[in-house]
């Protein structure tokens, strides 16, 4: 069973991605995680792909798909993945399709967690976290025992500079020009599912489980 998890950033579907691949015995698999391995062990793909990163570059969709075939070749991906993260446009998903084809292979499930723009704006800018430890609250959901303070360590807790929301409001105009058009691209080959990423977080991973039996 291989899926693409697709949403705007705070959708939630980082985390649905680790539920599902907790739940059907499948690795989770980030292309950021991948591209940190490679270079941390010398691979000559990870080398290649620094190569760009140190430029502050993005490394080109031939080298990232490259990395993420080597990486579903291992042992532990023989009964399916989630991919999270990628692909983030349609030249990505082109080429990830066209690899896959050549090993006899396809997806078989893109879930669209679905969440409209002005709850990631109020999710995401409520968050906050501690400027000692890095611990994390949301101001509506994990409030600290007393406001703007840490329960582990007492420091001030701040909002992050990708948290606010002129920050966040930007991040989605990106999604929507360069991610968004996956989801028809998706719709056209009969495998996109939608789910309702407003619902409780146990309620998200309940319909996805129920779409994937």
């Amino acid at each position: 069973m291989k899926i693409i998890m697709l949403g705007a950033p705070g959708a939630g579907k980082g985390t649905q991605a680790k539920v599902i691949a907790e739940k059907f015995g499948i690795p989770s698999i980030s292309t950021g995680d991948i591209f940190r391995a490679n270079i941390k062990n010398g691979t000559e793909l990870g080398m290649e792909a620094k190569k760009y990163m140190d430029q502050g570059l993005l490394v080109p969709d031939e080298l990232t798909v490259k990395i993420l075939l080597d990486r579903v070749a291992k042992e532990d991906c023989k009964d399916g993945y989630v991919l999270d993260g990628f692909p983030r446009n349609i030249p990505q998903a082109q080429v990830l399709d066209k690899a896959l084809e050549e090993q006899n292979e396809k997806l078989d499930f893109a879930i669209d967690v679905e969440v409209p723009d002005e709850d990631i704006i109020r999710r995401m800018s409520g968050r906050r976290a501690c400027a000692g430890c890095g611990a994390t609250y949301h101001v509506e959901h994990i409030p600290p025992k007393k406001e703007g303070i840490c329960d582990t360590c007492g420091q001030e807790l701040v909002l992050r500079d990708d948290d606010k929301p002129e920050t966040v409001k930007n991040r989605l105009d990106v999604y929507h020009k360069q991610t968004q058009p996956l989801i028809d691209f998706y719709e056209a080959k009969g495998i996109l599912k939608t789910v309702d990423g407003t619902m409780d977080m146990k309620e998200v991973s309940a319909a996805i489980a129920a779409i994937l039996q």
